[in-house]
């Protein structure tokens, strides 16, 4: 490798030497690659369109066959073969340029450079459309060469460490960031259509909440202050409706200090949306209908295939109670156990299912049931609804079902895709609840948190009745662009440091 660095850096010498770089400062292209290829693609086969284009891209092949040399190059857009003549390119230096000559490409530009070009479009006798080159100028010379086109990044852990040289070889995870980012433009249009407002919250919170999960912890100096990184936006919007605001959102970065998984990244993105006078139910049809227009606009369909599964995205989805579903998936009726959780786990272990050791009731052992028996089964979307109150902290009592709240989750292929409730607006009953979440944290557990007096006297402000929702934006990308990990869809996953900074790929 260092060999072939250093053989590289004197190739950027003599083009330095020669006035051609090896860095330059601009270049103006006149097209892109696939912009020329759809705009020319009735060019006959040897012909020749007399039409001046400029074109920037990286090298990514190169064949040198005597006195004519085939190069491809790569911009954002797709490749373009560049058709290098030495008559033509000779000819032209002679006049204009001594340095821009047939040799000087052929020995001093390598593949992985990035490369201008002027020239004419030409239609090889074999089909290729090509720029026949009479100018060209070295942009930035690559000093290490790319991964060997053949077997590209095998070592997966490399794709996500060095997502640059996984860009530029797979076309495939180039595709995913651009859907990802039109998915998350289209979330943003379809919310403000519908009147909602982005507005932005605090990722630094003197209180984590707003979820069950442990927090980064960081420190301010200024105000000799412990602070922490943000597990949710909810606590902070939930105050803008408070404050006026009928219909709120924030699209942005959560951080949770959580096991990595192909489902779980500690910095992930979600889209948390409120809207005053709503319940849970109209928080569905808001879920439906958002989640089904995006997949729409992105993919031209409402059906796609994950990992070799049919998922019809088609409103209306099907919606059932855990209770239903646990029942349904194990034969046990938790409600036949309240008040009672030695019997529920006696139940469970009957059933063949794992008893927790920790769970103290049982809206708890309903969940950890749930979780090992349903889950995994739920491929088509399906909401979830009417969860234990012992889960739900920030969740409304359910209106007729004692014990439990309005809230619920919408599983797709088996993963949980989103989460709302009916939002609770009692100042006096949210206190209660945080205090037992304060007990839960003072007795050890990290993913439970103190009672936020503030946000507690906003409630007591007065909060109208609400409905709130999160989605989790890498889980739906990940649905969408049929990706199996959450590294896939994350540009730059967190990973261990690597020693080892200088490998390449190939």
């Amino acid at each position: 490798m260092s060999e072939l660095r250093d053989t590289r850096l004197e190739k950027a010498k003599v083009l330095q030497s020669l006035g051609k770089g090896p860095y330059g400062l601009n270049f103006k292209s006149t097209d892109s690659a696939v912009r020329l290829q759809e705009k020319h693609k009735e060019l006959p086969n040897g012909s020749e369109k007399i039409e001046e284009v400029a074109l920037a891209g990286r090298v990514i092949s190169r064949r040198v066959m005597g006195k004519l040399a085939f190069f491809t190059i790569a911009d954002e857009t797709g490749t373009i073969q560049l058709f290098l003549e030495k008559a033509t390119l000779n000819k032209i230096e002679s006049i204009e340029e001594p340095q821009n000559n047939f040799k000087n490409i052929t020995s001093l530009v390598d593949s992985g450079d990035w490369i201008g070009v002027k020239g004419i479009l030409r239609r090889t006798d074999k089909g290729e459309l090509s720029i026949k080159v009479h100018e060209w100028t070295m942009l930035s010379k690559s000093l290490q060469p790319l991964p060997d086109k053949w077997h590209g990044l095998a070592d997966v852990e490399k794709r996500y460490r060095q997502r640059y040289l996984d860009l530029i070889v797979n076309p495939q995870s180039r595709k995913t960031f651009r859907t990802r980012a039109l998915l998350v433009s289209a979330i943003r249009r379809w919310l403000d259509t519908k009147d909602f407002l982005e507005i932005e919250t605090p990722v630094l919170q003197s209180e984590a909440g707003g979820a069950d999960a442990r927090p980064f912890v960081t420190y301010h100096n200024t105000l000799d202050l412990k602070l922490y990184l943000r597990i949710a936006t909810e606590l902070h919007l939930k105050r803008l409706v408070v404050g006026g605001f009928q219909k709120v959102y924030e699209l942005g970065r959560i951080f949770r200090n959580e096991g990595i998984s192909t489902r779980h990244n500690p910095e992930f993105t979600s889209v948390e949306i409120y809207q005053a006078f709503a319940d849970y139910f109209e928080m569905m049809e808001l879920t439906e209908k958002l989640l089904s227009s995006v997949c729409e606009e992105i993919c031209g369909s409402t059906k796609i295939t994950y990992q070799e599964q049919e998922i019809d995205l088609t409103p209306p989805w099907r919606r059932a109670t855990m209770h239903e579903l646990v029942q349904e998936a194990t034969g046990i009726n938790f409600q036949e156990f309240e008040g009672n959780p030695r019997e529920a786990e006696a139940a469970m272990a009957q059933a063949g299912l794992e008893v927790p050791v920790k769970a103290d009731c049982v809206g708890r052992l309903l969940n950890e049931a749930f979780e090992q028996a349903v889950e995994s089964n739920l491929v088509q979307p399906t909401f979830v609804i009417d969860y234990p109150i012992e889960i739900s902290p920030l969740a409304r009592k359910h209106r007729s079902k004692s014990g439990l709240v309005e809230r619920f989750e919408l599983f797709i292929s088996g993963r949980e895709t989103a989460n709302a409730f009916s939002e609770l607006i009692d100042p006096v009953d949210q206190k209660e609840r945080l205090l037992l979440q304060q007990d839960r944290k003072e007795a050890g557990d990290l993913e439970a948190h103190g009672l936020d007096e503030d946000f507690i006297n906003a409630l007591e402000v007065g909060m109208p009745p609400t409905g709130g929702l999160g989605i989790g934006i890498d889980r739906f990308v990940m649905l969408l662009t049929d990706s199996p990990s959450i590294r896939d869809v994350i540009a730059f996953p967190l990973l261990r440091p690597d020693s080892n900074l200088n490998q390449t790929g190939k």
